[in-house]
């Protein structure tokens, strides 16, 4: 009698030990699981983050004022929009303004970035600014690499080396500020110049 009970005593521990491990193993696999699902959801989440979720080709698009008429345009070759911070990435874009109070500007690079809900439209490598001429004020010019276009103000500004014609007059220096509103130009630092007399008239 003795030597059977200890038989099913035995295989009693023998089956709670084989219960245990298979509880564990569950356990182990469910949270295995919760961790790889929890890992798949970072991913999913992080994704609208670094990846652009819609982009243009050969786009043309027409920034309205609150009174609902066109302040600038904006066109290029591809425009790509960024969700983490609504921001814009735009190939060989061509910036015009459409105030008729003001002289026509346009601008143009070979890549821009727009950014704090449209209000700035940052122009990178080969920028250029042209303003045609009014009244007094002479057609001018502004290359830089770098320049800052802020639409809604009619400002342009950079921190970066610029070249400045107007007419005759040509102006280097570092750090610019032109305002369209004002018609006023300010160079910050290392201002050079250049003016050339004009050919008088016989």
């Amino acid at each position: 009698m003795s030597n059977h009970s200890g038989e099913r005593a035995a295989q009693r521990i023998r089956i709670g030990i084989v219960t245990v491990v298979l509880i564990a193993l569950a356990l182990g696999s469910f949270w295995v699981l919760q961790v790889m699902q929890r890992s798949m959801d970072d991913k999913l989440s992080d994704r609208p983050r670094t990846k652009p979720d819609y982009y243009l080709e050969n786009f043309h698009y027409v920034k309205m004022a609150l009174n609902g008429t066109p302040r600038y345009d904006i066109s290029g070759i591809k425009m790509v929009h960024f969700p983490a911070d609504d921001s814009f990435e735009v190939t060989k874009p061509v910036v015009h303004s459409l105030t008729k109070e003001r002289p026509p500007m346009e601008l143009y690079s070979d890549t821009a970035r727009i950014t704090d809900e449209q209000t700035k439209i940052h122009m990178y490598g080969n920028a250029n600014a042209t303003r045609g001429a009014s009244g007094k004020s002479q057609p001018m010019h502004l290359k830089s690499e770098y320049l800052l276009l802020l639409p809604d103000d009619e400002i342009v500004k950079t921190d970066k080396p610029v070249e400045i014609t107007m007419g005759t007059t040509k102006l280097n220096g570092t750090g610019m500020v032109a305002n369209n509103a004002t018609q006023e130009v300010k160079l910050l630092s290392s201002v050079r110049g250049y003016y050339e007399p004009q050919a008088r008239k016989r």
